[in-house]
């Protein structure tokens, strides 16, 4: 039996080859998996639960499908910070905290989206700061439905346009924050994503950093069991598959 980690799908209306890529993956690629986390990112980007598109419901049911024979986690991402309780139930997923620990086969692990650890990125730590805030959600959750899809599409190209102008290690995760979090957390093995630079990263004191990918040009998917773990990639017409 394994543990499956997969992130970053950024689902959406006009990535077609993708839904099915990932509806695939739940059907073909969860034989002997005892568990499915999705650490963040599974939609390009989510405005509330209580405006979902019917594409989103759609997903929703093909994971309920899943989750009536395994457990599915949920971890927020960047993208998807306002999935609610509700999309979840629907989904039957159950909602973790940003950063979770467990112990993976008898390894200590922690296990979270990754923008957090991007700490050299100041204008978005500011913006995910402020996002965080309670009130500040409640606030976005109700407004009209036209108003949140502005305000998401306004974030989404400053973000783009302002991302043009970093450095690849101000976008990527920060050394340091990564080995604070390890100890904080009294963990060995971290397991995130976010940075669309999936890899095995192993640390001094026997620590180990996994980066699972994104699913733009190929779907990717972690599988870790007792006998320690498998960084996989596959073509969206699930052939060539590789470690």
């Amino acid at each position: 039996m394994s543990t499956v980690f997969i992130g970053d799908l950024h689902l959406s209306e006009d990535r077609p080859d993708i839904t099915l890529a990932f509806k695939t993956f739940l059907a073909d690629k969860l034989t002997g998996v005892e568990a499915l986390y999705i650490i963040g990112d599974l939609f390009e980007v989510w405005v509330g639960d209580d405006i979902a598109p019917d594409f989103a419901v759609d997903i929703a049911q093909s994971i309920a499908a899943i989750a009536k024979q395994i457990p599915v986690y949920f971890i927020h991402g960047n993208r998807d910070f306002l999935i609610g309780e509700h999309f979840c139930q629907l989904s039957g997923m159950t909602m973790l905290a940003e950063v979770h620990t467990i112990n993976l086969y008898g390894v200590p692990s922690v296990i979270l989206h990754g923008d957090s650890l991007c700490t050299l990125d100041k204008s978005y730590q500011r913006f995910r700061t402020f996002r965080n805030i309670g009130l500040v959600k409640w606030l976005y959750c109700h407004l009209p439905q036209k108003k949140r899809l502005n305000i998401a599409t306004n974030i989404r190209q400053k973000s783009k346009q302002g991302n043009q102008n970093k450095s690849y290690q101000v976008m990527d995760v920060e050394p340091n924050a990564v080995i604070n979090l390890l100890n904080q957390t009294a963990t060995t093995q971290m397991i995130h994503g976010h940075t669309h630079r999936p890899d095995i990263h192993h640390l001094n004191d026997n620590k180990t950093r996994i980066v699972v990918g994104d699913w733009y040009e190929q779907g990717s998917a972690l599988y870790i069991d007792e006998n320690g773990y498998k960084l996989t990639s596959f073509g969206f017409n699930h052939q060539n598959e590789s470690a």
